[in-house]
């Protein structure tokens, strides 16, 4: 994971407001979900982790539970990486 995507998911813990939509694609796209274009949503998901899916509107300023639902699909993401890795060290 890149240092940014991990500072901004510092950051969005610490305080969920003012944050943008390119900042939840940066954390997004950091942590290796794919970002697919749609109508008035993008979908994002995760190629090695299919159910991990979420949707992010296309305006510039998001609503804070935008933030929410993307640190607990991140962290969600990190507890699955965490056992599939725990799983092949056996």
């Amino acid at each position: 994971m890149p240092k940014d995507a991990s500072k901004l998911l510092e950051g969005m813990r610490n305080s969920k407001a003012k944050w943008k939509r390119k900042d939840l694609i940066a954390l997004y796209e950091g942590h290796g979900f794919m970002i697919q274009s749609g109508g008035k949503h993008d979908k994002v998901w995760h190629p090695d982790y299919p159910q991990l899916v979420t949707f992010l509107p296309r305006h510039k300023k998001l609503a804070v539970s935008y933030v929410g639902d993307a640190i607990k699909i991140i962290d969600q993401f990190s507890r699955l990486r965490n056992e599939r890795e725990g799983k092949e060290n056996d």
